[in-house]
């Protein structure tokens, strides 16, 4: 096996897209997975703070990834922020069908959604504890 250097690292395209029919919407979408940053974005917009206490908050959790991963077939994005809630008033199973391959091209499982919930009832101030 090859061992990377730091050029190999940083200038592979390592970021999918695939296209998925999404027959409630009539066609087809691109969906792309995050990168490292858009995942801690994303992480973060779920998480809800209320002074002390942190909890993970499931509220148009679908929507928000798909906002995050619809792209075009350059990987651009075609929602921003402002088009989550919108976009949370699509087809339930639509929205699903995104979520899932979203999901899978990011790296992200169900247990990461429960890890997080409870790293944040564990450690509410996020960081180490010995910080």
């Amino acid at each position: 096996m090859t061992v990377l250097n730091r050029d190999d690292i940083l200038t592979v395209k390592d970021i999918s897209i695939e296209e998925i029919d999404v027959p409630e919407w009539g066609g087809s979408v691109y969906v792309k997975g995050m990168n490292g940053t858009e995942r801690d974005t994303f992480e973060a917009s779920i998480v809800q703070q209320r002074g002390k206490n942190a909890s993970v908050n499931m509220a148009n959790i679908r929507a928000k990834l798909a906002a995050q991963t619809i792209c075009n077939e350059n990987g651009e994005r075609l929602f921003t922020d402002a088009d989550i809630k919108a976009l949370g008033k699509k087809s339930a199973a639509a929205l699903q069908r995104v979520f899932d391959i979203a999901q899978k091209l990011s790296g992200i499982s169900g247990d990461d959604v429960d890890e997080l919930a409870q790293e944040m009832e564990e450690n509410p101030f996020g960081g180490s504890p010995s910080d």
